[in-house]
């Protein structure tokens, strides 16, 4: 199945307790891609770089099954570029630096052949651009999924509101599923955004793992579901953490085609799986390095972290 892959194809400098580098690759596009190349080799990114952008990295991309005809490359400009200093615990950070650069007027073509994909991954990205994007559809996909942030719930809420009923999966951290409904409980919060219109729910939860919401249609029953995240000796970087993840569910789905409750649960359990990897080494490091069996392999650790007996009386 095809993969449409929308967000930003980046620039990072990153400080974390455990080291600092600069000018190294990011974005939640980049992420997102390399993670659903694992299960998929039928991507389709959308995005835009300047001319300053490695062409190693691209070309390691479209070896990787990644379409690179909807990645626009501005001659003469900068890529778009974050600088952030983690704290002590990574799970908060300061912002040290962001120039738009080329994604200040971003607007995003679609080439024909992108234009009926299976599955759809909007990354973060002003909803202004996430709502093009799904204007250029010609058919609808199988699922429409949706990362966003607190930034859009405070400077563009209307129009995120407006994306939002047009997606079937929305995936936010815990803080801003709390901010976008003013509900602490996060199940309350889920019952309030899936009535704005998507199906699926997934809350991320950092360290502490991720929940999935699925409102069923016809009854109106809220199915849920909760996988941990994988305890670590080391973890030097979060940066990208909860895009990979996005990029490891997205592709299992697209690759596996099947949106019933069991499936998207193991969905979710290779996302976490993903996410565990890109923390233990700076930027994309070492998402370039994985294979199939060292994916699985994690995906049993994820499996006997989980499972237990019931006692028989």
């Amino acid at each position: 199945m095809s993969l449409l892959v929308v967000g930003t194809v980046a620039f990072d400098s990153i400080e974390t307790p455990y080291g600092k580098v600069d000018q190294v690759v990011g974005g939640a596009a980049t992420y997102i891609s390399l993670a659903a190349s694992y299960f998929t080799n039928q991507i389709k990114l959308v995005s835009v770089i300047g001319d300053d952008f490695p062409q190693e990295t691209l070309n390691d991309l479209t070896r990787r099954g990644v379409d690179l005809k909807g990645l626009q490359v501005r001659e003469g400009e900068k890529s778009f570029f974050w600088a952030g200093k983690y704290h002590n615990d990574l799970n908060t950070r300061d912002t040290l630096v962001t120039d738009l650069n080329v994604l200040a007027d971003f607007d995003p073509v679609l080439p024909d052949s992108y234009r009926n994909p299976d599955y759809v991954m909007l990354g973060n990205l002003t909803p202004a651009v996430q709502a093009r994007v799904l204007d250029q559809l010609n058919s609808k996909p199988n699922l429409v999924a949706m990362d966003t942030m607190n930034f859009w719930m405070d400077h563009a809420l209307d129009e995120l509101l407006d994306v939002i009923k047009r997606v079937d999966l929305l995936t936010i951290n815990d803080e801003e599923a709390r901010q976008l409904t003013g509900e602490y409980s996060l199940v309350k919060a889920a019952k309030h955004i899936l009535a704005m219109g998507p199906n699926i729910l997934v809350i991320k939860k950092g360290e502490h793992g991720a929940l999935l919401f699925l409102k069923d249609r016809d009854d109106q029953e809220l199915h849920i579901f909760y996988a941990p995240a994988m305890p670590l000796m080391d973890v030097f970087d979060p940066t990208g953490a909860g895009d990979t993840f996005a990029g490891g569910m997205i592709g299992y789905l697209a690759q596996s085609d099947d949106l019933s409750f069991d499936n998207l649960k193991r969905a979710l359990v290779y996302g976490s799986a993903m996410a565990s990897f890109c923390v233990e080494k700076f930027s994309i490091e070492r998402l370039t390095e994985l294979d199939v069996p060292r994916i699985l392999d994690r995906i049993e650790g994820f499996r006997r972290l989980v499972h237990f007996e019931k006692e028989n009386k």
